[in-house]
């Protein structure tokens, strides 16, 4: 049970940075308005469950070859953290009221997010971090939790960027900063979890 608390508060707090499906989102919501915004939502959120399904599959050969010996997995997605809130920190910032909104949302938003190798090898990181005893049932569990909280969270950007466009205009400039804070902070927060 505590693993899935702390993947949920995990999980909540990296919805909260804004990627390139938020952006997505982001921009339909201000285009096209809630409705619009939450199939984007959809199609994003199938094309991550595709990813975790390769994760899934790939996390359940892995344990079945190498059995406990997988904290080589938890230092690289420590690391891959840490490097990945370097690299935000040091971005410029990118103006989300440029991003273009597309008519095809939802397949524009599979797409999008299916494709991205950068949240592939994110998930393969960051989930087996709350996985115990390595059964296809528990990363299963796991992957759908994180998918269902992904769901939520971005149902909530759609909302949040259909009503308070002007908001986010203002405060865009902090984004890369809070977003490098947020991966670096979950990447000594990894290094310091205990199994």
């Amino acid at each position: 049970m505590t693993n899935v608390a702390a993947l949920i508060i995990a999980t909540t707090l990296l919805v909260l940075i804004p990627g390139p499906n938020v952006a997505l989102i982001v921009a339909n919501s201000l285009k096209h308005g809630l409705r619009e915004g939450v199939v984007t939502v959809l199609g994003t959120t199938l094309g991550v469950g595709l990813q975790l399904l390769l994760v899934v599959a790939g996390l359940s050969a892995i344990i079945e070859q190498l059995g406990e010996a997988l904290t080589w997995i938890r230092w690289a997605g420590v690391a891959y953290l840490i490097f990945l809130g370097i690299r935000s920190w040091r971005e410029p910032v990118a103006d989300l009221s440029r991003i273009e909104a597309t008519p095809a949302v939802f397949w524009r938003g599979f797409i999008l997010a299916a494709v991205n190798p950068k949240t592939l090898l994110f998930n393969a990181a960051f989930l087996p971090q709350f996985v115990s005893n390595g059964t296809v049932t528990q990363i299963s569990l796991v992957a759908a939790v994180f998918l269902g909280v992904i769901l939520a969270g971005d149902t909530l950007w759609a909302l949040f960027a259909s009503s308070a466009s002007r908001f986010l205009r203002r405060y865009n400039s902090w984004r890369n900063k809070i977003t490098g804070v947020f991966l670096g902070a979950a990447g000594v927060g990894l290094a310091l979890a205990r199994r």
